[in-house]
């Protein structure tokens, strides 16, 4: 399966680019950098476990996308409480953040059977 057609994928690098958009102006540039890579590595992973070849490998990458979604969350959270995320933006990434792992979790057991 192509993983551009999965709708966790499309939805995940989605949020990364938006990830990219609202933190380019950023001024802590080392927040900046960890919360878009966390974001990044979403997609990435994903798109990386569906063009392994073995099940097993598939679910590796994928349960890396999953921990990414957490570590994500954790720096959404961080960053509305200290003021670098306004709330209502912050409350929207945290619901796809979770809806992704979600998805992933889904998935993971799908590939898994």
């Amino acid at each position: 399966m192509d993983f551009e057609k999965l709708i966790v994928w499309q939805r995940a690098k989605a949020l990364a680019v938006n990830l990219y958009k609202e933190m380019a102006e950023c001024s802590d540039l080392a927040f900046r950098s960890q919360i878009t890579r966390s974001g990044l590595s979403i997609p990435s992973n994903i798109a990386e476990g569906m063009e392994r070849f073995t099940a097993e490998e598939k679910c590796r990458f994928l349960s890396i996308a999953k921990a990414s979604c957490g570590e994500l969350r954790t720096q959404i959270i961080i960053g509305s409480e200290i003021g670098y995320i306004r709330e209502p933006l912050a409350a929207l990434w945290i619901s796809e953040s979770r809806e992704l792992s979600k998805m992933l979790s889904g998935l993971i057991n799908k590939i898994s059977d």
